[in-house]
């Protein structure tokens, strides 16, 4: 039996203690061994020093050298087969999609569930196994690269590319578009007349690259689509679809998504944020509001989560404009993300666009700011405007 080398990353010192404890069994059967740093440039350290690491466990917050800043650095290593597990803060939705975006495999939450970790470390390592198979397999990197245009089919047709898409209606306006990524990923977007004076649209991401996540995506789509034609409220429409997808999720898959249903009439927005990036709205008068969260984290990971509706008003000519965090951790060459102010910036450059103009204005801006650099994951906007 292959012994797994598994690197622990944090500098709280009782926790060596405790998974040593209880992780006795695998180490006495040479299943596992442990080692462990304090911080992220440690942690580097002893990755270079050719201890073929398998997996990696590492906090966010530590000193030195943080958990998100260490995973940006593991993707310069040459070659590396090991994956991470980030622990992270219950709740902490924004460190937990930057760690994924910036490569990590999976997460747990603290306090530590050791049943719920133990699990992790098996899955990840079977992950590993089957990677290490594929790069010793030729025709199971050519499977890969297949799985992946199948993937981007997949994505480009579930999703709507006619618009506009009801150019019978001049009471409101919307337009989506999605540049998608070489490694496809889960982004989806989405909308639908409830009835005659109510428009639904959703944007969301799936966790996760491939076939995989966009199946989930396609699933997820159809649900909350089902699920809107019967519960008026968006709280109660996440919640209910967030119970549907628990048995469809392993360990590792979910989907952030924001949710909203406009009164074509009255211009009253009312919605549901599930760990998703917030929206903006963007004013008659140029000023550039982010919504109000809502309370609801991200669908099919976690059961019993009460979701919350909220409200919002738009003037005619005013637009809600959202995206996935392709947007906003877009990098550049330098290594510098596009982040939340300098879109805000740009949106109020282009208040006075029209949907499609904004949409497509956003997503030229982004991948100007990224030059050369390489797009590590899907970018996704959507605007939806209310005309009166």
């Amino acid at each position: 039996m292959e012994q797994h080398k598994i690197l622990v990353v944090d500098d709280e010192p009782d926790l060596q203690m405790l998974i040593l404890q209880r992780f006795r069994k695998q180490i006495q059967n040479d299943e596992y061994e442990f080692f462990f740093a304090e911080n992220g440039e440690d942690a580097l350290t002893m990755l270079n020093d050719s201890l073929k690491i398998s997996l990696v466990l590492s906090d966010i917050n530590m000193p030195k050298m943080d958990g998100l800043t260490f995973l940006s650095e593991t993707q310069k290593l040459e070659n590396p087969m090991f994956k991470t597990v980030i622990v992270s803060a219950y709740g902490d939705m924004d460190n937990i999609r930057t760690a994924m975006n910036r490569g990590a495999f999976d997460f747990v939450t603290k306090p530590i569930d050791f049943t719920d970790l133990n699990t992790t470390i098996e899955k990840t390592l079977k992950e590993i196994q089957l990677i290490q198979a594929g790069v010793e397999n030729k025709k199971t990197l050519e499977a890969v690269q297949t799985d992946l245009e199948t993937a981007a089919r997949i994505q480009k047709k579930m999703l709507p590319q006619q618009f506009p898409p009801f150019p019978d209606r001049t009471d409101f306006s919307i337009y989506a578009e999605m540049h998608t990524a070489k490694q496809v990923g889960g982004d989806l977007y989405d909308f639908f007349l409830l009835d005659e004076d109510r428009l639904g649209f959703v944007i969301g991401d799936v966790s996760g690259k491939g076939v995989p996540a966009s199946l989930y995506m396609a699933v997820s789509r159809t649900m909350i689509k089902a699920i809107a034609s019967q519960i008026d409220d968006p709280g109660r429409c996440l919640q209910t679809v967030n119970e549907m997808l628990i048995p469809e999720s392993d360990l590792t898959t979910f989907v952030t998504v924001f949710y909203g249903v406009l009164n074509t009439k009255t211009g009253q927005v009312r919605y549901c944020n599930g760990g998703h990036n917030l929206p903006y709205v963007i004013r008659k008068d140029g000023m550039i509001e982010e919504l109000e969260n809502t309370n609801g984290l991200l669908l099919g990971k976690i059961d019993e989560i009460e979701f919350e509706t909220k409200e919002l008003t738009l003037q005619p000519e005013e637009k809600v404009l959202m995206f996935t965090d392709g947007v906003t951790e877009a990098t550049n060459e330098l290594g510098d993300m596009f982040e939340e102010p300098r879109l805000e910036k740009l949106l109020q450059k282009h208040a006075k666009d029209d949907t499609s103009k904004l949409v497509r204005n956003v997503i030229v801006d982004v991948l100007k700011f990224m030059n050369k650099a390489d797009q590590s994951d899907d970018i996704t906007v959507m605007s939806v405007g209310y005309n009166g």
